[in-house]
C-alpha cells in the first residue's frame, strides 16, 4: 500500500510499469507527466544553431554545458528513459491579483508566492522515483532547474 490506501496491483512488464507511473505521479501532485527516449534528438541540433546565431545573449551557461544537454547519458550512464513533470505551484489561496492592484506592492513572479518550488519538487520527484526503483530497479537522478538538459524537449 501506498499515499492512497489502495494495494499497488503487481508489475510484470515495462508496459505495466509505465501505465502506473502516470498514476503515482498525480497521487504526488503532479498535472502532467511525460516518458521520453533520452536523446534529445533534433532538439540538440536547433540548439546549437540557436546557440551559434548568439541568441543565448549573456547566458554563457547554455554554452558551457552543450555536450551534456546533448548527451543526457553523460549525466547518468545508461540512461534510457526521462520522466518530465508538470506541476502547478501556485500557493493554495494565494490572490496574485488584489497584489498586483496596489499601486505600492508588488511581485516578480508567481512561484515566489509560495514555498521554494525546487524543494518542493526535488522532494516529490525522490519519492516518485522511489516508488518506481521499488517496482522496477534501476538508478535515478531527480533535477529541478538544476542540471543541463534540453527539458522542452522531452
Amino acid at each position: 500500500m501506498h499515499d492512497t490506501g489502495k494495494p499497488d496491483l503487481p508489475i510484470t512488464t515495462l508496459e505495466d510499469l509505465a501505465k502506473r507511473i502516470p498514476d503515482w505521479a498525480a497521487e504526488l501532485g503532479f498535472r502532467r507527466l511525460a516518458i521520453s527516449d533520452a536523446d534529445p534528438g533534433a532538439h540538440a541540433a536547433h540548439l546549437q544553431a540557436w546557440l551559434e546565431q548568439g541568441y543565448h545573449g549573456d547566458m554563457d551557461y547554455m554554452q558551457r554545458h552543450l555536450e551534456l544537454r546533448r548527451h543526457p547519458d553523460q549525466l547518468l550512464p545508461g540512461v534510457l528513459r526521462v520522466i518530465t513533470v508538470l506541476m502547478d505551484y501556485l500557493a493554495p489561496g494565494a490572490a496574485p491579483l488584489p497584489l498586483l492592484e496596489q499601486g505600492q506592492k508588488a511581485y516578480i513572479s508567481r512561484y515566489a508566492l509560495g514555498r521554494d518550488y525546487h524543494k518542493l519538487m526535488r522532494r516529490k520527484l525522490a519519492r516518485l522515483a522511489g516508488r518506481i526503483q521499488s517496482a522496477a530497479g534501476g538508478n535515478y537522478r531527480a533535477f529541478v532547474d538544476s542540471a543541463p538538459v534540453l527539458e522542452r524537449a522531452y
